[in-house]
């Protein structure tokens, strides 16, 4: 790097959060033109829900052991190389002319979004003290991971309709260059965590967490298709936690574990793991839902509904950039309590949706609640998650909170969306959704209706339990200051 001073750090902050919202993007950005895909080149809906299931697998999938690669391989390595992964595999999606292509192109995005992801948060870790000065950076980096979320809706549904849908996967291979060739001069080298030591690779516990943790995340986005009692969904949940379990066997005996099982004895870092999986499972579907509201029931089209959310996506990035300032004030637990109270708060106030509803009434103000919430309880969970982190274990840091991150918004949307559902059916079962015509419509929509309504309670109901988890939070005690003995040569 070419100086450690404010200013380069700020640039590199800069480029850290671009990537996160690039790769946050691109979970959202082909849902929007997968349907123009489907058409294009007839691919079936069970194959073209893999089109975007197979970049959240592989992402997923490889978070952790991306983490603690950055740690072995150098952030800095691991980053651009994951840059590039996520360019080499958009460039064929781009020409794709089956489904068999861009599931691949998507899977391999998966890969290179994970490297690049968690050597991300690895970098800011490490070019950041604790304190103050990591809190403000969180807060950035937090506010542009909420802004891809929704603006991935818009844009998707912008460069498919201007463009094509193969103007998605273009977007990649174009941004990616600009990351890379900055991110040589700004960021630390990569140099490895442990340069001089050269620990061994634990190839089994990378191999089993790895296949562990990809059927796992195929296995919880099955369930949209196949519903959670199929055998497919069964014995793959099935062979995930065999895995999992033979990786813990493994870390145990391992002389150089990936995962060194010691540091789940901390407290706060369990805690808040299992914070941010709370807060990804109530809040992270709620983008997805009210798409669906919109869309289907207020009859807005895919840019009109990916345009609607931008307000939260605004207020997301002003309450981030504050964040660290309430922190200071009135402490890290009380604004991840009140954090995940606003969030509970407003999934209750979403619920309260109607058929004849609109935008301003029924989706704006409960929307623009949950933004000031996201950044409260996102930077909070990745502060506690990560506090007294050592240079030496930033990539292991990130990869457990990202993976955790990962796999709440996978869990929460196959729950929340399964949820959503079973409610739909039921009412329709009871006959109000029974008739032709315009009656038959309306009742449609007032079963779909229901179901987005009883969804948003139960984020409420997550929400409203991790801000009970919150009060058993307990952040270790910075170490007593040394002062010199009497008599001591000074």
């Amino acid at each position: 790097m070419t100086g450690s001073g404010p200013g380069n750090r700020g640039r590199a902050l800069a480029l850290l959060a671009c990537t996160q919202f690039l790769l946050i993007l691109d979970t959202s950005v082909i849902n929007v033109a997968a349907p123009s895909m489907g058409r294009d080149l007839d691919i079936s809906p069970a194959a073209l829900s893999w089109v975007a299931n197979a970049y959240l697998v592989s992402f997923g999938g490889l978070l952790l052991l991306s983490g603690r690669a950055a740690d072995l391989l150098g952030r800095r390595r691991l980053f651009v190389a994951g840059l590039a992964t996520l360019a080499v595999g958009s460039l064929p999606g781009a020409f794709a002319d089956s489904a068999a292509l861009l599931i691949t192109a998507r899977a391999v995005q998966g890969v290179g979004a994970a490297m690049a992801g968690a050597a991300s948060l690895a970098l800011l870790l490490t070019l950041f003290a604790d304190g103050p000065e990591r809190h403000r950076a969180l807060g950035v980096f937090a506010a542009m991971a909420g802004a891809g979320g929704a603006v991935g809706t818009v844009l998707g549904g912008v460069l498919t309709s201007w463009l094509g849908w193969e103007a998605t996967f273009a977007m990649n291979a174009a941004a990616v260059p600009v990351l890379i060739v900055p991110a040589l001069r700004l960021l630390p080298p990569g140099r490895a965590a442990y340069a001089g030591r050269a620990p061994g690779f634990d190839l089994p516990g990378a191999v089993t967490v790895t296949l562990g943790l990809a059927l796992l995340a195929y296995a919880l986005v099955s369930t949209g298709e196949a519903g959670w009692d199929e055998p497919r969904t069964l014995l793959t949940a099935a062979a995930s936690m065999a895995l999992l379990a033979l990786f813990v066997h493994i870390e145990r005996r391992a002389p150089f574990p990936l995962v060194p099982l010691a540091v789940f004895r901390r407290r706060t870092l369990r805690l808040a793991n299992g914070l941010a999986v709370m807060w990804q499972m109530s809040l992270f579907p709620m983008f997805f839902l009210v798409s669906l509201y919109l869309q289907q029931v207020l009859d807005y089209g895919a840019v009109g509904s990916g345009l609607a959310l931008l307000p939260l996506s605004l207020v997301v990035v002003a309450v981030a950039a504050v964040a660290d300032r309430l922190i200071g004030r009135y402490g890290l637990r009380a604004v991840m309590c009140t954090g995940f109270v606003l969030v509970a708060f407003g999934m209750a106030w979403q619920s309260r949706l109607s058929v004849t509803g609109s935008f301003a009434a029924d989706v704006l103000p409960p929307s623009l609640l949950l933004g000031v919430a996201l950044p409260l309880v996102a930077v909070t969970t990745n502060i506690a998650a990560t506090v007294g982190t050592s240079r030496d274990e930033a990539g292991l840091a990130s990869g457990l909170v990202n993976t955790g991150l990962q796999f709440g918004s996978v869990l929460g949307l196959a729950v929340l969306s399964g949820v959503a559902a079973a409610r739909t059916e039921a009412v329709a079962g009871t006959g109000v959704a029974a008739g032709t015509g315009t009656a038959g419509a309306a009742g449609t929509e007032a079963a779909l209706t229901a179901g987005f309504s009883t969804a948003f309670l139960v984020g409420a109901a997550l929400a409203a339990i991790g801000a009970l988890l919150t009060l058993r939070l307990r952040l270790p005690l910075p170490p007593p200051a040394r002062t010199p003995q009497r008599g001591m040569r000074r």
